[in-house]
């Protein structure tokens, strides 16, 4: 949501008043060894340092390997291990850039897309982007990766994966089996409510004056979250699918 520059093996933005904490998160995974995790350079100034990683980062329109099973199976495997390893870090539940999320089970990455991954022959290298990361439940990171990775949209989502209800349902369980735990309701109610949430995130940041929300809304994105939200509603939740 800002300029990004590449310098030698570090990658440097803007930092936020959230920076520190996300530093002390994403050093405290690497410290348990954790390697989807780049590690945390430090802070320059306003200007945050992370280590820069080598690899594909797939846009829209993705490429089709994005939406192979084995893929999907890994993301849900190392989604596990991250949620798993932060529940030994000691910090705090402010400061954040969101506030955080009841109850506040594990330190989530807060937005688990592929293009927020490196991938190196179709394999995950590192989890990139922990700007918006945030103590929460495990299903506010869950449910979001269901979103963008199975992908749980309607057949006329411009970026969605085409695929039949029941392909969808197939892969949603693939994507629970392999994090293990959890009910594919569960991950779907939660989908829509990130949804609900980004939609008032967006408006209430464009509001404020945000340019990067404003471009947001002005693009359409959150009418397309607000229609997917009701159709996920609609298709697994209202009637139980």
């Amino acid at each position: 949501m800002g300029p990004v520059v590449r310098s030698g093996d570090t990658v440097q933005k803007q930092a936020g008043p959230w920076s520190p904490r996300v530093h002390a998160l994403m050093a405290g995974l690497s410290e348990r060894g954790l390697g989807t995790v780049p590690k945390a350079i430090g802070l320059d100034g306003d200007v945050e340092l992370v280590e820069f990683i080598e690899g594909d980062v797939p846009d829209y329109p993705m490429p089709s390997w994005v939406w192979s099973d084995k893929l999907l199976a890994e993301v849900g495997h190392r989604l596990r291990e991250i949620h798993d390893g932060s529940q030994s870090l000691d910090l705090p539940l402010d400061g954040w850039r969101l506030p955080h999320v009841d109850p506040p089970e594990v330190f989530c990455h807060g937005d688990v897309t592929p293009y927020n991954m490196v991938f190196r022959d179709g394999r995950v290298v590192a989890f990139i982007d922990w700007d918006f990361a945030v103590p929460a439940p495990r299903l506010w990171d869950l449910g979001y990766a269901a979103y963008r990775w199975v992908s749980l949209t309607p057949p006329d989502h411009p970026d969605g994966r085409p695929q039949s209800i029941d392909e969808q349902w197939r892969r949603l369980g693939l994507l629970c089996d392999a994090y293990g735990d959890v009910d594919r309701y569960d991950v779907v109610d939660w989908a829509v409510r990130r949804l609900d949430h980004l939609v008032s995130l967006s408006l209430s940041q464009a509001a404020d004056g945000n340019p990067a929300f404003i471009a947001t809304v002005a693009a359409g994105h959150v009418e397309l979250y607000a229609h997917d939200r009701d159709w996920l509603r609609a298709t697994y939740l209202a009637q139980r699918w």
